[in-house]
């Protein structure tokens, strides 16, 4: 499960970094990269999102930790 979380993290670290750079620069790195909305790029959001909801799950575990 260790690594399914540092796996889950990395990915949510890169939609973040994405993130701002929409914001601050309106710059998509992931359609610079990939295509407007092709289906690699598609997939790649769907997953940095899937990653942003199994993050959910840190909270449970970090209260268990105290």
């Amino acid at each position: 499960m260790k690594t399914l979380d540092y796996i889950g993290l990395v990915l949510i670290i890169i939609g973040a970094i994405n993130w701002g750079l929409i914001g601050f620069l309106n710059f998509d790195l992931v359609r610079v990269v990939f295509g407007d909305m092709t289906i690699i790029s598609r997939i790649i959001y769907s997953v940095i999102g899937i990653c942003g909801l199994y993050a959910f799950s840190y909270f449970g575990r970090i209260r268990n930790e105290d």
